[in-house]
């Protein structure tokens, strides 16, 4: 019997030690070594996954000996193959480190090359990683940015459809002072000609966000005073991949976004779609729609050498194309009815709609000939066409037309006209003014970058040099409709003719260069850098009496300018981590085509130091903006009188401090298989015109010397917070914003010239069913704070409410 039972045990063991084997290691982040979770390693062809655990270790269990392709993947990182053999008896361990694939992409233009590569960027720089973007899946990219310092954001529809954004103090309408990008690529429907955004692209299929400030934007021009900012689109993955998101919350948002890829010897896509619906959360008088309808499709494709290929080449083919149908206004509330009911719409703005269509081509071709010289080459186009159809002005009895803006200011001395926005007509003469603000626009170019790194001896050199051949066009064809107003409900008296609003086209042709510098020696870094503007532009006014364009009435304004602008950033690295950098460079936007209007110029500094080890960092600015000349824009969002000229606005000084610190309360190299993951941010923001001028468009009037810059907070905070543990995750975001001035001026502000200090939470949690399956759930506002978030275009208009957000997030 006992020989049986020791044949049987040897018999038992065999199996164990042939069945029971196990792979283990460890996943952490290329550089900085920072352990990454929630990192896919599987072998390929096989039911054996794993998920790296928050200090970014893995197990795979009871895997046969046997030859294998084991792979880790993780949204943003590259992923990593490689062949391993499990051999009866022997525990494998393999460490990984996996970089970000924001520092090897092929199709798109980088900035600051993810995480790790802030710390070359010659200035201030942030990078709003996939990781961050995933925790609450915003679709307002004004809360996206929220906590990254420098940034001043002034809320409008409360969706983020036409986000108005600027740094550092550069005004805010349009985000039309800051130099817009896609994928390295300008995305403004008119960069030069007519900057503001009435496009802006769609924050929900974002991967990443890069923010440049101080010199390091040189190479991103034509806007040079604030900073860049780059949107990063969903990139090919290197291995069959895809997710699903479906999502449902409040006022009826729906969401659809889904995404496939791959990425073969030769051959890589992706294609993606973006779907995004609203009831809208403002209730119209009368009833009728206030929601909005969003669709976003991209495609991608890569032709490629093989790995290994003496001279790597890439040629990337990218098309996107953007519909969009939003019932929003311009109309705001008085500061009465807002007390009453800030959500309500008056029953004058039922008409209002815009519609836009943006269509987006780009051949981008990249080489690399030899591992320190690298080219790349793109050939853009970007057609955009919008008509927002939305109320101008009130007709009264005596024949006088009033702006809504006017009306809703000062409703007691413009009674018989506020009732008629109310729905509520006095006279029979009563008229609304509907004009249709049809535009076209256009822009196309080709832009080169060339790379060149060398070492000699113990001083290392990088040149950059950047070439951009650019044209595009603005084309205003308007006209406008008249209605009358009866039980609520408006109903159209005359049809206006198309061109008899409006009527002319502007046009910029725009060559820019830059050369850059860096040379390394020791623990010193000097970059250098030079850019180049020659910029064109004409405007042919046709004139309202000429819809034909016969040339008739033919007004013809032109301006040209051309401009160096310089700018240095020196960094000295006092250890592995810390770095004090300083920078000083010259700031510059185009002019318009007016006579006498001339470019915005100004000298820029910043003195900062940067502290990164791990996952902690902790970074302070002062920076400081000094304008020769301030460029103001007449536009209707800033409420001014909607012709976008540009004017000379002489000289401002702006300045602050920004300071952020983002850490892990709980050590991810200790004993607890849970984090605590903090960031704080704060902006300190002053702004003063230091000339006195008298302004002919409505949103700025009479400035004195001394006034300060309106819509810029002079504080801003913002905290975030998380739990992990497991498969559950949990986000918060708070942001307090100061009260604003909504005119410029000095002193106390005066109630009716002033937004409301606010203080918003958000939060969010991922609870994980799958290996690939998220359950979403997510809260917006959750006090359900209210407050005035601007009194403009027209009006008091309120902050998002509370709203709540519920899904699934699904990956393969």
């Amino acid at each position: 019997m006992r020989p049986l039972l020791i044949l049987l045990f040897t018999i038992l063991l065999t199996d164990l030690f042939s069945q029971t084997l196990t792979i283990e290691g460890s996943v952490v982040q290329s550089q900085s070594e920072v352990p990454i979770s929630d990192v896919n390693v599987f072998l390929e062809s096989t039911s054996f996954h794993a998920r790296t655990d928050l200090k970014g270790n893995f197990a795979l269990s009871d895997v046969p000996e046997g030859d294998y392709q084991l792979t880790a993947s993780s949204f943003g990182f590259v992923s990593y193959r490689i062949p391993v053999t499990v051999v009866a008896g022997q525990l494998l361990r393999i460490d990984i480190q996996l970089t970000e694939q924001v520092a090897k992409l092929q199709e798109v233009v980088v900035m600051t090359k993810g995480l790790s590569g802030i710390r070359n960027i010659p200035g201030s720089a942030h990078f709003i990683s996939p990781k961050e973007i995933q925790k609450f899946s915003y679709t307002d990219v004004s809360r996206a940015l929220g906590s990254v310092p420098g940034i001043n954001i002034q809320e409008e529809d409360g969706f983020g459809l036409r986000p108005n954004i600027g740094l550092r103090g550069t005004g805010v309408e349009r985000s039309s002072k800051i130099t817009l990008m896609e994928d390295g690529v300008l995305t403004a429907p008119a960069p030069y000609s007519e900057p503001a955004a009435y496009y802006f692209p769609t924050m929900g299929r974002m991967q990443a966000i890069e923010i440049v400030k101080g010199s390091s934007q040189i190479k991103y021009g034509p806007f040079t005073t604030g900073g860049a900012i780059n949107l990063l689109s969903t990139q090919i993955p290197s291995t069959f991949s895809g997710k699903f998101h479906l999502l449902g919350g409040s006022y009826g948002n729906r969401i659809l976004h889904a995404w496939v890829g791959d990425e073969q010897k030769h051959l890589a896509y992706l294609v993606e779609s973006f779907q995004y619906r609203s009831d809208g959360f403002k209730k119209l008088d009368g009833g009728g729609p206030t929601g909005f309808d969003k669709q976003d499709y991209l495609a991608k494709l890569r032709l490629q050498t093989a790995p290994g290929a003496k001279i790597p080449q890439s040629l990337s083919i990218r098309f996107s194309h953007t519909l969009e149908e939003s019932d929003e206004t311009y109309l705001g509330l008085t500061q009465e009815d807002f007390d009453q009911d800030p959500y309500r719409r008056y029953a004058a703005s039922q008409k209002d709609l815009m519609s836009t269509k943006q269509n987006h081509l780009s051949l981008m071709h990249t080489v690399s000939l030899g591992s320190d010289l690298q080219l790349s080459t793109t050939a853009y186009r970007t057609e955009f066409s919008r008509n927002w159809y939305k109320l101008d002005k009130v007709g009264i009895s005596d024949g006088t037309k009033l702006s809504i803006g006017s009306v809703v200011d000062d409703p007691d001395n413009n009674a018989e006209a506020y009732e008629v926005l109310r729905g509520t007509p006095t006279g029979s003469s009563n008229r609304l003014y509907v004009k249709a603000n049809n535009r076209s626009y256009e822009a196309k170019g080709i832009q080169s970058a060339l790379s060149f790194s060398f070492a000699h001896s113990d001083w290392d050199h990088r040149i950059d040099l950047g070439l951009r051949i650019h044209r595009d066009w603005a084309d205003r064809f308007q006209w406008e409709d008249h209605y009358a107003i009866q039980d609520e409900v408006m109903r159209l008296l005359e049809t206006g003719i198309p061109g008899t609003e409006s009527n002319r086209i502007i046009r910029t042709d725009a060559a820019a260069a830059y050369l850059q510098y860096r040379l390394r020696h020791g623990k010193f870094t000097a970059t250098p850098g030079l850019r180049y503007e020659n910029i064109f532009v004409e405007q042919k006014d046709f004139g309202k009496g000429d819809p034909k364009r016969l040339g008739d009435q033919l007004s013809l304004k032109q301006n040209h300018v051309a401009l160096v602008i310089p700018g240095i950033g020196v960094q000295y690295q006092a250890n592995k981590f810390s770095t004090v950098f300083i920078g000083i460079h010259k700031g510059f936007a185009p002019p318009g085509a007016q006579d006498g209007t001339l470019p915005e110029e100004s000298i820029n500094y910043e003195l900062g130091s940067r502290w990164q080890k791990g996952v902690f960092l902790l970074q302070a600015v002062i920076f400081l903006n000094d304008y020769s000349n301030l460029l103001g824009t007449d536009l209707a969002a800033g409420g001014g009188t909607g012709t976008g000229d540009l004017f000379n606005a002489g000289e401002v000084r702006s300045h602050g401090i920004e300071f952020q610190i983002n850490c892990d309360l709980i050590s991810q190299k200790g004993a607890h298989n849970y984090s605590v993951p903090v960031g704080i941010s704060y902006t300190y923001t002053v702004a003063r015109f230091q000339s006195s001028f008298k302004s002919i468009y409505e949103d700025w009037g009479s400035v004195e010397k001394g006034d300060h810059f309106p819509y810029l907070p002079a504080h801003q905070i913002s905290l975030l917070a998380g739990f992990r543990y497991g498969a559950f995750r949990f986000d918060a975001s708070t942001r307090f914003v100061d009260a604003m001035r909504t005119e410029p001026g000095q002193g106390a502000i005066e109630l009716n010239q002033r937004t409301d200090g606010h203080f918003t939470i958000d939060m969010s949690s991922h609870y994980t069913i799958h290996k690939k399956i998220d359950l979403f759930a997510s809260a917006s506002n959750v006090l359900d704070e209210v407050y005035i978030a601007a009194r403009r275009p027209a009006g008091l208009r309120p902050g998002m409410p509370r709203s709540f957000t519920l899904g699934l997030k699904a990956a393969f």
